[in-house]
């Protein structure tokens, strides 16, 4: 399959929160905007058919999820994962972040512990803190230029009344592909104090090649608590769709989950999503296995125009998502000053690395998942502006 990831393709005017919503974010429109979590990429070609293929019968009424939608993400989580997932343990929700809530709510009760593992994605932070549940934080450690977790700190978090554990798995920001030893470990501490894991695996498929991803549940026994979020949204760059699946093989886990959802009237779906998740795990390995080559690429490209131009910026070696980790501490700004520098100076648009808590600070989160011209635009932006001060 060849697929034109070069190609640039306009997404203005079309209420894009990566692009329509630059004003809001930056106080400006005019960034290069390589901030949320999207790719500036295409679907792959069997998604979009298959929506073109719905649309064109035009009543658009309340809608189940068949049977083959099932068939088709199973079939998906055996090949790619090795991982054979019976059809009652797959509870399907309206997205990963949802699940998140869901979750916390579930399975801890307000004023109990849920551990987090900063820098993270800040919805993990609001999943615990809007549900009025405790925040505990197990911090990543940042060694030669390589995270990894503090297992002995953790077994302190765990001990001090934790409930739930959520788990980002691969990691983002940070961009960690956890190895077996490390979840074995993992699993190790949460058997001991009886919590529940949500493990966030929504980057799971985007993986570079020469590394490997180790779903948290292969590796589980029996009475493991462990609930897996997946969706399509990343891989296929289809996440305005808002379709995800959660994987949950404890029955009474999934009654307690299901009553959230219901309590929430988080139900019913629309037949666009269903249409494009079918397609995309149907259809579309041809084509990941493109994106990821050509995301690998892009990871280089940084790392070596990094390396050569701005040495004073560097990149967490990422193993997996299309998100990268910059340390910008020796640039000597505080995080006012490194945002303002980005935004105002070199405009272009990254997401704040304290946005993504403890150990965020100095650091910025780049998106790489767009034409390798429009990196190598903004990366000559950030360097011009540097010269210029």
């Amino acid at each position: 399959m060849s697929v034109d990831f070069d190609k640039i393709i306009a997404r203005g005017d079309t209420a894009s929160v990566k692009y329509d919503g630059r004003a809001a974010y930056f106080g400006t429109d005019d960034v290069l905007p390589l901030w949320v979590a999207d790719m500036d990429f295409a679907a792959p070609e069997v998604v979009t058919k298959a929506l073109m293929q719905r649309a064109e019968n035009a009543v658009y009424g309340y809608t189940f999820y068949p049977e083959s939608l099932y068939e088709a993400f199973s079939a998906w989580l055996n090949k790619r994962h090795g991982w054979a997932v019976p059809r009652e343990w797959i509870m399907m929700a309206p997205g990963v972040v949802t699940s998140l809530f869901a979750t916390v709510s579930a399975f801890a009760e307000a004023g109990e512990g849920v551990i987090v593992q900063p820098p993270v994605y800040f919805p993990f932070f609001s999943a615990v803190t809007t549900n009025q549940r405790r925040l505990i934080e197990n911090p990543l450690v940042l060694e030669n230029g390589r995270y990894h977790i503090d297992f002995e700190h953790l077994e302190r978090c765990a001990a001090d009344g934790a409930k739930l554990l959520l788990l980002c798995s691969p990691h983002n920001p940070v961009g960690r592909v956890w190895t077996k030893a490390e979840l074995l470990q993992l699993l190790d501490i949460t058997r001991r104090y009886d919590l529940t894991i949500l493990s966030d695996e929504i980057h799971a498929d985007l993986i570079f090649p020469g590394e490997q991803h180790t779903t948290l549940a292969t590796l589980a026994n029996a009475s493991d608590k462990i609930i897996t979020a997946v969706a399509p949204s990343k891989t296929f760059n289809i996440p305005g769709l808002g379709l995800s699946a959660l994987i949950v093989p404890n029955p009474e886990q999934r009654v307690k989950l299901q009553k959230v959802f219901d309590s929430l009237h988080l139900s019913n779906t629309n037949p666009f999503s269903i249409t494009a998740f079918e397609a995309a795990y149907r259809g579309g390995e041809a084509w990941l296995d493109n994106l990821l080559i050509y995301l690998r690429d892009n990871r280089d490209f940084v790392r070596d125009y990094l390396t050569k131009n701005l040495p004073n910026i560097r990149l967490i070696q990422s193993q997996g998502t299309y998100l990268l980790w910059l340390d910008c501490r020796d640039l000597g700004l505080n995080d006012a000053q490194l945002k303002d520098f980005f935004v105002q100076q070199a405009k272009v648009g990254l997401n704040p690395g304290e946005s993504f808590g403890l150990g965020g600070s100095g650091f910025m989160r780049l998106n790489i998942a767009a034409p390798r011209a429009v990196i190598a635009e903004a990366l000559t932006r950030i360097s011009n502006a540097l010269k210029a001060q």
